[in-house]
């Protein structure tokens, strides 16, 4: 059984999520895991760009994100099981390979969308993960 599962949303986007995350509680329910909701907002890239952003912008996104989290967890997971949330900055699947390897989680549970050619000369976050993650990892198609 899973103990801990970490569960990628993207918050513009409930349509990738919405699947995964109730599968995931599913999974959790029966061993009382514990699920770990992650975010990731972008970086500005070049410290250049950054200028051009109000001061505290990046404190308030952040914020912003974990607010949206919080709902998330309260309208959608159930009371009897722990939950933890994760607001990572970056690229989507390298924070998502790293929270799984720092919080040792046994499984990643994301959603997907049917690849595009694009996905298959770029490669889609979903299989970036699944092929780096270093646990089970569980895609969800939508």
């Amino acid at each position: 059984m899973f103990k801990d599962i970490l569960v990628p949303i993207d918050l513009n986007a409930p349509e990738l999520w919405e699947k995964a995350l109730a599968t995931a509680v599913e999974m959790a329910r029966p061993a009382a895991a514990r699920l770990h909701l992650m975010t990731v907002i972008p970086e500005f890239g070049l410290p250049v760009v950054g200028q051009y952003f109000p001061e505290g912008y990046e404190e308030r996104v952040r914020d912003d994100a974990l607010s949206r989290l919080e709902q998330v967890a309260r309208d959608r997971i159930p009371s009897e099981l722990k939950v933890g949330l994760i607001v990572a900055q970056g690229s989507i699947w390298r924070e998502i390979v790293r929270e799984a390897r720092e919080r040792q989680v046994d499984l990643v549970v994301m959603g997907s969308h049917r690849p595009g050619v694009g996905d298959y000369v770029l490669g889609a976050n979903a299989t970036r993960v699944a092929q780096r993650a270093p646990c089970s990892v569980l895609i969800v198609r939508n």
